[in-house]
């Protein structure tokens, strides 16, 4: 059984219908599972950024400050300890820690196809024909995202595009609209994904998918 979706080309005219893979995209939606990506991406992109040096870090305080007995103060041996103000630090944060989270390959697709299922359920996914601009222009590529806007998008705009193949004309002359942003296929990801109101894919995008992520 498969899903029959319109396709729209730069116009925003409907030119014919397109079937898509049961697979892929009338996958029942699992909270815990599309929790557990989206905390695992997160994590996996986090940067370490904040860190303190201990004691062996600090430079200097190679020589001991005074001899152990018969000064009348504490022993120490380096300028260093952390005791001394420039010192190390005993328990601050560096940069050893790990936030990277593993998740299985099988269960990343299920989650991206989760995310596609419930946007095409929710009449948030539109198929377009095929995304070439002429020449760099962001002006055109706004206009047919206006022709859209009059029947198929919110014209509060919050719109990921999936286009299939890398073409540096599209790719540029939207990059710089705002509440737009285009990727393609082997980039797809399920943070993208769930934080986009509307999805745009080209059906060359579709076509990618479904053989990466079809059934072999």
């Amino acid at each position: 059984m498969s899903i029959k979706v319109k396709v729209y080309n730069q116009s925003a005219t409907a030119v014919k219908d397109l079937e898509l893979a049961k697979e892929i995209f009338a996958v029942k939606a699992n909270a815990d599972l599309l929790h557990q990506a989206v905390v695992a991406q997160q994590a996996n992109e986090r940067q370490v950024l904040a860190h303190t040096k201990d004691r062996s870090e600090v430079r200097g305080g190679g020589k001991k400050p005074w001899k152990q007995k018969g000064t009348g103060r504490a022993r120490v041996g380096s300028s260093r300890s952390p005791i001394w103000v420039g010192g190390g630090v005993t328990f601050g944060p560096t940069k050893d820690r790990n936030f990277s989270k593993k998740l299985n390959k099988k269960m990343k697709q299920k989650a991206i196809m989760m995310a596609l299922s419930d946007k095409l359920a929710q009449s948030s996914l539109i198929v377009l024909e095929n995304l070439e601009m002429k020449e760099f222009k962001t002006k055109d590529f706004n206009s047919m995202l206006k022709a859209f806007e009059k029947e198929l998008l919110p014209v509060r705009r919050n719109l990921l595009i999936v286009n299939g193949a890398k073409n540096d004309k599209a790719f540029y002359s939207g990059r710089n609209l705002k509440g737009v942003d285009i990727i393609n296929p082997e980039n797809i990801n399920i943070v993208d994904l769930l934080s986009h109101r509307q999805v745009m894919m080209t059906e060359e995008g579709i076509k990618a998918l479904e053989k990466n992520y079809g059934k072999k």
